[in-house]
């Protein structure tokens, strides 16, 4: 079997060997629970219970305040304790609720699982989605409801489920296809119905071989999925890389996936989006990767809301002394100023990595050798990009495509003269969308 892939792009160390046996492994939550109000894009959302309240798993504690947002839903048995300032994962406070957990009364979710989901109407699984507060969680925690929408004008012609999970050390996606391959599939269905592509494709890495076959073993049950096997490379599961990969053509610039009649919804969320349509499960746990630096990597049932110095602690603690830890992966993720930092309901993994792991290289004059070039996954000019945003010329680097830039790291990655070319591009696309706003 021929392998897809894109042009470009990296090859680092996988480093999936240190978590990927590790079973999903339900936790005891922790006294505290801290739901941030802004954890997807769009606008945050409104708490709905007075100081005090006693509050259920599953209870919604949130609204959402807009055209785009969801809700929050509490995910233990506690009492809400109103709003406070928080660390957020994304960087700096952010307003957040905060739930004393109750350990005496740990009842778990009552699920309502529905027999048949082939008779409910599009927009009313969508309103199940929406109202069950399902969002992307690949990362970009966009809401589901609202991706879904397609406009009639669009006709999507492949759907993509991304089981790529490309990013170094995460494997929160490959133990949900190991272990809910048919649920995740279920949910898949349901997104097929709301939809209607004309194909549906299963993409996964070459590295996972295994959860390629337990997906496959499906097949009889959901014989409308088609399964792609794609090479092994960074950003092989970025959503535009994807597309290319399985289906040749390109998204735009500044466009989107339905601009070329495509589809991506991450495993995750097909999972996610399962247990909201067939238990009435809103999204308060997901499964975080816990590794790096610690005793015992692990792939945990996580509580939103939980600290990250408890799910630390719970791999029996780092080895030596912690210099770095990462919301999500090493290459995109974000490298947290505070250990308290709370899980968001687009958090995969954390990483933990320790003073030899995160030794700062002192950059050196450019050697013109295109190694950034020619592994960017978007086709960019990244050596000059650098340049003219090294000498103030925003205007010509935006010119030259720098806010199409991904900021996957690829090219910071390649270079041999440990220039910080995706933190520079990252700096000049802010000061560029505000010179705009």
């Amino acid at each position: 079997m021929s392998l897809l892939t894109f042009k470009g792009g990296i090859h680092p160390t996988c480093c999936k060997e240190f978590s990927k046996d590790s079973k999903i492994k339900i936790i005891e939550p922790p006294d505290f629970i801290y739901l941030y109000l802004s954890q997807h894009t769009g606008i945050p959302s409104k708490p709905v219970l007075e100081k005090g309240a006693e509050v259920e798993i599953g209870q919604k504690v949130a609204k959402a305040a807009g055209k785009l947002s969801v809700g929050l839903h509490s995910p233990v048995n506690g009492t809400y304790m109103g709003t406070v300032m928080y660390p957020h994962p994304l960087g700096g406070m952010k307003e957040a609720i905060r739930i004393q957990v109750n350990k005496e009364n740990s009842t778990p979710f009552k699920e309502k699982e529905r027999a048949k989901i082939s008779n409910i109407p599009k927009q009313k699984l969508i309103n199940i989605i929406k109202d069950n507060g399902i969002v992307g969680m690949g990362g970009a925690a966009f809401p589901t409801y609202f991706k879904l929408q397609v406009p009639s004008s669009k006709k999507i012609k492949d759907l993509i489920i991304n089981g790529v999970e490309c990013e170094p050390f995460l494997t929160s996606d490959y133990r949900l296809m190991m272990e809910k391959c048919e649920e995740v599939m279920k949910g898949v269905d349901i997104v097929r119905r709301i939809i209607n592509p004309e194909n549906v494709w299963i993409a996964i890495e070459a590295n996972k071989l295994d959860a390629f076959e337990v997906m496959k073993s499906t097949s009889s049950l959901f014989p409308w999925a088609n399964f792609a096997l794609l090479k092994t490379k960074y950003p092989q599961g970025s959503e535009k890389q994807l597309i290319d990969a399985i289906t040749g053509r390109k998204v735009p610039e500044g466009g989107l996936p339905f601009d070329v009649n495509a589809y991506v919804q991450n495993v995750g969320t097909a999972f996610a989006i399962y247990e909201a349509v067939y238990l009435g499960k809103p999204l308060f746990e997901r499964v975080v990767t816990v590794t790096g630096n610690v005793r015992h990597q692990s792939n945990f049932l996580v509580p939103i809301g939980t600290p990250f110095e408890y799910l630390i602690k719970l791999t029996e603690g780092p080895i030596g002394k912690i210099s770095k830890i990462i919301n999500g992966g090493p290459l995109m993720g974000i490298a947290q100023s505070q250990i308290s930092s709370c899980v968001v309901k687009g958090t995969s993994g954390i990483v933990v990595q320790n003073e030899t792991e995160t030794l700062k290289k002192e950059p050196s004059p450019c050697i013109r050798c295109a190694a950034c070039v020619d592994c960017c996954p978007m086709n960019l000019l990244p050596t000059e990009m650098y340049k003219h945003i090294e000498m103030n010329r925003l205007e010509k680097a935006k010119e030259m495509g720098v806010l199409s830039c991904m900021e996957c790291g690829s090219c910071s990655y390649a270079c041999p003269a440990n220039i910080p070319l995706t933190q520079q591009f990252k700096i000049a696309k802010s000061r560029i969308t505000k010179k705009v706003n």
